[in-house]
C-alpha cells in the first residue's frame, strides 16, 4: 500500500426541499459518480464559507448552513488518490431561492467536473443512490432520523 502523506477536507450539504434531497451526478476523473453536492476546502477558508462557495459555483445558490450533521469518524483513504486521507464534513442547509436550479445547463459529462444536480424523493432514497462510501453513511443516518 502506498504511504499516506497528505489529506483533504471535503464539505457537503444536505439540501432538502419538498421532501426531496438534492444530489449531484459528476464526472470525476472520467467516471460518473452520484454524490452529495459540495467539494474541497481551500486553504484560508472555513468549512461554512467553503460550502457556500461550492453551492454558488456549482448551482448559483446562496445557501444558509443550518446544522452540523456528520463528520468523518474514521480513517478514510481517498477513492481518487491512494496517498491521501479524506475528512468529510456534512451540514444540513437551506436555500430561500431555488429558482437558479431550473436554469442550469444540461451536462454531457464529457470532461472532469461536468455535473448535473437533481432531486431524489426521501421516500425513495436509499444508500445505493450514492456512490461514495462516506455519502452512504450520511444517507443511512439521514433515513434513520434523529
Amino acid at each position: 500500500m502506498s504511504e499516506i502523506n497528505a489529506f483533504t477536507i471535503r464539505v457537503y450539504g444536505l439540501l432538502i426541499s419538498e421532501e426531496s434531497l438534492l444530489l449531484s451526478q459528476e464526472n470525476i476523473y472520467g467516471s460518473i459518480y452520484t454524490k452529495l453536492p459540495g467539494g474541497g476546502l481551500e486553504f484560508g477558508e472555513g468549512t461554512i464559507e467553503c460550502l457556500q462557495r461550492e453551492f454558488m459555483e456549482e448551482a448559483n445558490l446562496a445557501i444558509r448552513v443550518e446544522d452540523h450533521f456528520y463528520t468523518t469518524e474514521e480513517f478514510v483513504v481517498s477513492a481518487f488518490n491512494p496517498q491521501m486521507q479524506v475528512m468529510s464534513i456534512y451540514y444540513k442547509i437551506s436555500c430561500a431561492n431555488l429558482s437558479p436550479l431550473s436554469h442550469l445547463p444540461p451536462s454531457d459529462f464529457k470532461k472532469h467536473g461536468d455535473q448535473k444536480l437533481f432531486w431524489k424523493k426521501l421516500s425513495e432514497l436509499s444508500i445505493n443512490d450514492v456512490d461514495l462510501n462516506l455519502d452512504k453513511i450520511v444517507i443511512k443516518r439521514l433515513l434513520q432520523g434523529p
